[in-house]
Order: structure tokens, then sequence, then C-alpha cells
């Protein structure tokens, strides 16, 4: 016990980055999901097209692939040269991944409203910003909820992944001290800190499902 109450200062601190990684990227990925979902389901075939080869790209390769792209691959390239810091890498790594996912949650929640409130919102006098915003958007938060819930979870466990940029997240945090200490006391330690953060998240989309359930 005195060797674990020694070691949780570090590995509160490895969990700090851990839990900025997570928020910048739920802060800046819902809403862009948001605006590419909308562009999904417009009647621009081009801007259609373009947001599908966005999001087929962004789903169909791996997050840590994208990462080292982005952290190593793009100062290379000829005409954009981009050269990011470990932190400003991830973030611009995860959050086009996250958005990709939630464009498609967004999209599939968009198209189970159905028609005919598209069409008592014009006859009201909606234009279409007024329509998605006060008829349409209410109703789909409450439907993707559950994928919503299930892709933030996942984040939390897809944020070690910048473990290959070297950053001193809680996972790599972790490493060190099993490796400094010859104990594997820290990966359990670890392994509570990552299930404490879901058991958060878990418990506040059930009480938001709960509480949206409450008009069905």
């Amino acid at each position: 016990m005195d060797y674990i109450i020694s070691i949780l200062p570090q590995m509160w601190l490895g969990t700090i980055e851990t839990l900025k990684l997570f928020f910048i990227t739920i802060v800046l990925s819902i809403p862009l999901g948001i605006l590419l979902a909308l562009a999904r389901v417009s009647s621009l075939g081009s801007l259609r097209s373009a947001v599908g080869v966005y999001v087929w790209l962004l789903r169909g390769t791996p997050l840590m692939l994208q990462l080292l792209f982005v952290y190593y691959g793009l100062p290379f390239i000829p005409g954009i040269g981009i050269r990011m810091d470990d932190f400003q890498a991830a973030i611009f790594a995860f959050v086009l991944n996250y958005a990709a996912y939630f464009c498609e949650i967004f999209r599939a929640g968009i198209q189970a409203i159905p028609k005919g409130q598209y069409e008592a919102a014009r006859t009201l006098g909606m234009n279409y910003v007024q329509t998605m915003r006060r008829i349409i958007l209410p109703q789909v938060f409450r439907i993707i909820l559950p994928p919503v819930s299930n892709e933030t979870i996942t984040l939390v466990k897809d944020t070690s992944l910048i473990y290959v940029l070297a950053m001193n997240d809680l996972l790599r945090t972790t490493r060190n001290l099993v490796q400094r200490d010859f104990s594997i006391t820290p990966f359990l330690v670890a392994g509570v800190f990552y299930l404490l953060m879901t058991l958060v998240l878990t418990y506040g989309f059930d009480k938001l499902e709960k509480r949206f359930s409450k008009y069905d």
C-alpha cells in the first residue's frame, strides 16, 4: 500500500495528460461531426461525396497510423510541411478521426427522423436551419446518446495510443514506473484509473438517457 501511495502523484500527472487529450477531442470532434453529418445529408452531391471519402478514409485506417502520419509524415509533404509538437499532433489526429465516427452517428440519427417532420416545419414557414435547430437536432441528440456513449468510452481507452509519440500520458507513465521498479503494480493501478474514468462516463450517460427517455 505504501508503494501505491508513493506512485499515485506520478500516475495522476499522466492521467491529467490523458484527460486533457480526451476533453479537447470531445469538445472539437462532436461539433465537427455534426457539421459533417449535415454535409452528408445535404442536397449537394459533390459535398456528400467529399465527406463520404473523408469518413471512409478516417474510419478505414488505424488511428495509430494517422497519429504517426500527422507527426512524422506531414512535415515532409511538399507544399505543406506542417510541423506540430506531440500534443498538437495528437489533438489533430484524434479530432479528425473521431469527427468521422461522430459524423456517421449523427447522420444515422438525422435520417431516422420521419420526413413528415421536415414537411410540417416547411408548412410552418421554417427554413432549413430553423428546422434543424428547433425540431430535428433535439430529437437526434436523444436517439444518438447510446452510440455516442460507446464512442466516448472508446476514446478514453484510445488515448493510450499517444504512447507512440512519447507523451507522458497515463500508459507511458505506468510503463516507466514498471521498468524502474520492476513491479507490475503500476499496471494494476492504471487499470483502476481507466475503469474509474469509464465508470464516471457510463454513469453520466445513463443519467442523460433516463432524462431524455421521459419524452418517449
